[in-house]
């Protein structure tokens, strides 16, 4: 989201972690996703990072510009609600507890995010800011992991929030599905330059590869 938005096209390698190319590893040996190199050679392998180098770019949506609490809502989403989502979507992995448990204690997030949407339409106000983008991901996942639940639980700030998200042209355009990347294959762009609800006019950036899962 945060690329598409400052405008920074990429070089696109689609990777399985199942089956981790050797390029991966050698670029970071964690050889997790996301993984962004740039034409210096710096190699940034956090979600955030990312962001944050692609919107210090160019941020016309303004998503860098808010001064709400944004690093507290992130730090939070890491380590109070997503180690419960993890358990949550796999609570087979987890049989110490049933799935329901796993749910309740990752609402205490969700209830939070309510609360929030209480006084604006965004985290940290009327305006949409890097806490949104970064989260409403993660919120998308534990929604889908009961549909018929979450549509009936009394959230629905967050379910609007989360809905108005979904339903972005930017978000439409870069959920495009590609090819698992192979060497010596033709080179892929991300996004694409025809994709809808990406904001024009903005400088291309000279980056190498951004590899991801």
């Amino acid at each position: 989201m945060a690329l598409a938005a400052s405008g920074a096209r990429v070089i696109l390698r689609e990777v399985l972690l199942k089956d981790k190319p050797t390029e991966l590893m050698a670029i970071s040996p964690k050889a997790t996703v996301p993984v962004l190199v740039l034409s210096d050679g710096t190699v940034l392998d956090e979600s955030l990072e990312v962001m944050k180098w692609a919107l210090q770019q160019h941020d016309p949506l303004g998503w860098l510009e808010s001064k709400g609490f944004e690093a507290d809502w992130i730090d939070e989403c890491d380590h109070d609600f997503k180690p419960w989502l993890d358990r949550y979507k796999y609570a087979d992995r987890h049989p110490e507890y049933p799935a329901e448990y796993y749910r309740e204690e990752a609402l205490a997030f969700i209830f939070k995010l309510e609360s929030a949407l209480e006084k604006g339409k965004s985290l940290c106000g009327d305006r949409a800011s890097l806490a949104d983008v970064a989260i409403f991901p993660f919120v998308r996942q534990f929604a889908g992991v009961e549909p018929s639940w979450w549509q009936a639980a009394p959230y629905p700030r967050t379910r609007e929030w989360l809905y108005e998200w979904l339903n972005t042209g930017l978000f439409s355009a870069i959920m495009a599905k590609y090819a698992r990347w192979e060497p010596g294959q033709p080179i892929v762009m991300f996004p694409t330059p025809s994709a809808g609800g990406i904001p024009g006019s903005i400088q291309t950036l000279n980056t190498k590869a951004h590899i991801r899962g």
